[in-house]
């Protein structure tokens, strides 16, 4: 199967939140001694979150279009910066504020499927 890419127009508002999401097991003792291991190879995963201010009516629609067309399933190439590394993630949340200009909002999760 072939990856979609997401490259949006116009790219995200200044702001965009990476923050790590950390699989950890820790065996604690009785003693106050803890012993923290990662639980498997990818124990360590990014989160984005994202928006976008000012968007026109058809820039709005298209970005949620392609998250819709994902269904929160399918995974998709993403990248923080036009000359970043392609992440594969997937999007299970996102809204969006209708008005003039439209707000999109959404939550990027890096994906290892």
């Amino acid at each position: 199967m072939t990856l979609a890419y997401f490259q949006p127009v116009p790219a995200p508002s200044p702001g965009t939140e990476n923050t790590p999401e950390l699989k950890i097991l820790d065996a604690e003792f009785g003693d106050g001694y803890s012993q923290p291991t990662p639980d498997g190879l990818n124990h360590m995963r990014d989160v984005f979150r994202l928006k976008w201010d000012v968007l026109t009516t058809a820039q709005a629609d298209a970005i949620v279009t392609f998250f819709r067309t994902q269904k929160g399933t399918t995974p998709f190439w993403w990248r923080e910066t036009t000359t970043g590394p392609w992440i594969k993630v997937t999007c299970k949340e996102w809204s969006r504020t209708r008005g003039a200009p439209h707000t999109v909002t959404a939550t990027l999760r890096q994906s290892f499927n």
